[in-house]
């Protein structure tokens, strides 16, 4: 099977591209023509890489030939930025993704595979652990186009015959993170920590959040491929929570030995709770978690002290 991964180069993309390469798929990657491929993509036979713009990917399309799964994890936002310029952040990911959809009816695609926003889809939330029945209330315009992505896939697949899988991922982290941006505490955390910066945490440190391994992610896709019941909707997620000072000692347990904490005033777009529940993923994906934080942070902060 020949698969697309747009925005393979990144972070997840690119984890996801390694499962799929040593599950003996095809693969051809889509990025942005500023990020260059990882060394061990240069060298598989089993890769093609394409470099455009996402805006005018529904006119060259040279890269869905002979595709039957679409993998979408292009997004040009952050969850702490969208707000800023909501415009822009409907333009560049939510119109391009339906001009995408809208080009698949005459494609061999059959199933798309969308990686939506466990962490912001959902808004404050009314009961923990969040499950896929939980309300969509989103706070921040990241999670109103993640959600609105959702609901033009369903759309689009319904009318196409192809098969939409959404993965509501919580809060992935783990090695070729970007490490000097605000997104990802865990990496952000371990950069700071191990450069002995103070750690900058926003509140009073009882933000609680989901964190689940980028490769825990990357094989949650794998199954999702496989997939022939009837749901559509997942969260992906290790299905329990940590503080944001439970994570600082974490990872002064992992270094060994002490790190400054700074608290901040409480950032007015951050939900206090979110925990997803990932049952549903278990039972019909037969996907489950596999990677504990406490050794996630490890090969994490073995990535970042060589990234350094």
């Amino acid at each position: 099977m020949q698969c697309l991964v747009l925005g393979g180069g990144g972070f997840i993309g690119s984890a996801i591209c390694d499962q799929l390469l040593s599950n003996g798929y095809g693969v051809n990657v889509f990025e942005h023509y500023k990020t260059k491929p990882y060394r061990n993509f240069l060298e598989s036979e089993n890769i093609k890489w394409f470099s455009g713009d996402f805006h005018s990917l529904d006119q060259d399309i040279e890269c869905l030939d002979g595709v039957e799964t679409i993998i979408h994890l292009i997004s040009t936002t952050h969850p702490s930025t969208s707000n800023k310029d909501p415009i822009f952040d409907i333009e560049s990911n939510l119109i391009n993704t339906v001009k995408l959809l809208s080009k698949l009816e005459k494609s061999s695609v059959k199933r798309v595979i969308f990686i939506s926003s466990g962490g912001t889809v959902y808004g404050e939330p009314t009961y923990l652990p969040i499950d896929e029945k939980h309300p969509t209330n989103p706070i921040v315009s990241y999670g109103i186009v993640k959600l609105a992505i959702e609901k033009y896939l369903l759309m689009y697949c319904k009318l196409f015959n192809i098969k939409p899988i959404i993965l509501r991922v919580s809060n992935p982290y783990g090695e070729r993170q970007q490490i000097g941006s605000m997104q990802g505490a865990i990496g952000v955390f371990l950069n700071k920590a191990i450069n002995d910066q103070p750690i900058e945490i926003w509140g009073d440190g009882l933000i609680c959040r989901d964190y689940i391994h980028v490769r825990d992610v990357a094989k949650s896709v794998i199954k999702a491929i496989k997939y022939s019941g009837n749901a559509s909707i997942f969260n992906i997620s290790s299905g329990s929570g940590v503080t944001l000072t439970d994570l600082a000692l974490a990872i002064e347990k992992a270094l060994g030995r002490k790190i400054t904490v700074n608290y901040l005033e409480q950032r007015s777009f951050d939900v206090k709770s979110n925990i997803l529940c990932n049952k549903l993923a278990k039972t019909e994906l037969l996907w489950q978690p596999e990677i504990a934080i406490e050794d996630g942070i490890k090969s994490t902060m073995a990535w970042v002290v060589g990234s350094n």
